[in-house]
């Protein structure tokens, strides 16, 4: 019987062809089957490095249905390569099924570091480092993306741009001053960051859509700050309703602690 063969995981660039590893391409050289989300797009990069491989499709459509497929092969001795789109498989991209059967399997999982639009995006925007959280998609539901944006590590999120003017006039709303950066396109032609407050960046994009492939980077919410944001918010929405202004102060001041004056300012803009 053939000893195992293994899975190799392996990003690739996000934008710029020229960004990817010489790893990586010996490692799409060696395999014997890769394992592609599209296989027209990796066929793009294969071609501009002369690179002839096997491919099959592996998307999050059939990859239920091809992962067991591919674990065969590897018991039998064969080496696949998992490739995405652009960037490292797994984030927010399809692989998860395939990596856990090959762990289950017993075969070994080696994975080649490479792009990655989550860590160009967090150096470039110029916010902390240190602490961070990726939430992958922002969510579309505004109860959601209010609760997502209380974290006080700094934020990485994938964002539409039909849906950018809006999720950034929310956090304005939240927060006018909270830092935030626009990363575009990166590493392509058109790659543009965009760094500012929500409020400034909300007014920026609030009535033109930018073009491309946008990651979103949020400052950390202070102490603190998060709660009274949407203590303010739930002020507004129920003057919006019909309340008065101090009687509704009254009712989120009574609910939340926070005090009744305070939120009232806020409410109509009084400094």
């Amino acid at each position: 019987m053939s000893a195992p063969g293994r899975l190799l995981v392996c990003p690739t660039p996000i934008g710029n062809l020229e960004d990817v590893t010489l790893r990586v391409l010996a490692a799409l050289r060696d395999a014997d089957v890769l394992a592609c989300e599209d296989t027209r797009t990796t066929k793009i990069l294969l071609d501009r490095y002369g690179v002839s491989a096997d491919r099959v499709r592996y998307d999050e459509h059939v990859e239920r249905r091809v992962a067991p497929k591919l674990v065969e092969r590897m018991l039998a001795g064969e080496t696949v390569a998992l490739v995405s789109d652009a960037g490292m498989p797994l984030v927010s991209d399809p692989g998860i099924v395939l990596v856990r059967a090959a762990v289950a399997a017993g075969i070994a999982v080696e994975v080649l570091p490479g792009p990655s639009s989550v860590l160009t995006a967090l150096v470039a925007s110029g916010l902390p480092a240190e602490r961070w959280t990726f939430t992958g998609f922002l969510p579309r539901r505004r109860g959601e993306l209010e609760e997502t944006f209380t974290t006080q590590d700094t934020l990485i999120g994938f964002e539409s741009p039909r849906r950018l003017g809006a999720t950034l006039a929310l956090l304005a709303q939240l927060d006018p001053q909270r830092p935030a950066a626009v990363c575009r396109e990166l590493t392509k032609l058109h790659e543009e960051i965009v760094r500012g407050s929500a409020a400034e960046l909300a007014e920026r994009y609030r009535e033109v859509p930018p073009r491309g492939e946008i990651v979103l980077v949020v400052g950390g919410a202070e102490p603190g700050r998060a709660e009274a944001a949407q203590a303010e918010d739930a002020v507004r929405r129920l003057i919006e309703a019909g309340a008065r202004p101090r009687e509704a102060a009254r009712i989120v001041g009574g609910l939340t602690g926070r005090p009744a004056n305070e939120l009232y300012r806020a409410a109509v803009g009084e400094s």
